[in-house]
């Protein structure tokens, strides 16, 4: 938690960006029946029947410093996906950076590995060598700003029924140019000093020798 905490505090390095990663899986519906018009003032309806069309997940990087999100969709979140998307992002908008903070949860294929294993061997070492893991700890994915973004993009966006992999990726990049648009930014405020007050329990339970500071402070 605080090796997260610790690359939310320190200040802007212009080589050095922070992003925060995170996936989100998507079940696809389709309606049975079209819906009727919607009239001002009156809230959408939608039929109770929909069929089933798979799932699909949503892939977010979140610029912390600048304030940007960058999205892509996929039919799986796999190794490859993984891989495949954080080339992407690093070739297209960081290639100048010498190394980057990278926030994200312990999901077996945030590996170095899946780099190695789905990129060619240059790709792979020149990610491996960039990208600075640091990983949520379990239970703690409240600590990437990330979810945040997701969480606004489920209100914002997915709280519809969305029944192809195409009008997925078309309403996500609406959304995500829109919220760039009006350079919407995560203000971040929990750090290692709020944790030490708000959780000192658990600080305490790790190691009962941590009860005795907090008794003298």
């Amino acid at each position: 938690m605080e090796d997260v905490l610790a690359v939310y505090n320190r200040p802007v390095a212009v080589k050095r960006p922070r992003l925060c990663f995170d996936e989100r899986p998507c079940q696809l519906l389709e309606d049975v029946v079209v819906g009727l018009r919607v009239k001002p003032g009156k809230a959408a309806k939608e039929d109770n029947e929909y069929i089933r069309q798979g799932t699909a997940v949503v892939l977010l990087v979140y610029d912390y410093d600048r304030g940007i999100r960058y999205t892509q969709t996929r039919k799986r979140r796999t190794k490859a996906d993984y891989a495949e998307f954080m080339q992407q992002i690093v070739s297209t908008y960081y290639a100048d950076s010498e190394q980057i903070d990278l926030v994200q949860d312990n999901l077996n294929t945030h590996k170095y590995g899946s780099f190695y294993e789905h990129l060619p061997l240059s790709e792979a070492r020149l990610l491996s060598r960039k990208l600075v893991f640091h990983f949520t700890p379990k239970h703690g994915s409240w600590l990437n700003t990330a979810e945040i973004e997701f969480s606004a993009l489920a209100r914002q966006c997915l709280n519809r029924r969305i029944g192809s992999l195409d009008e997925l990726d078309r309403q996500v990049d609406m959304w995500t140019v829109e919220r760039n648009e009006r350079a919407v930014k995560v203000h971040w405020s929990f750090t290692v000093a709020t944790a030490e007050d708000k959780l000192k329990r658990w600080y305490e339970q790790v190691n009962p020798m941590n009860k005795s500071d907090y008794s003298n402070n």
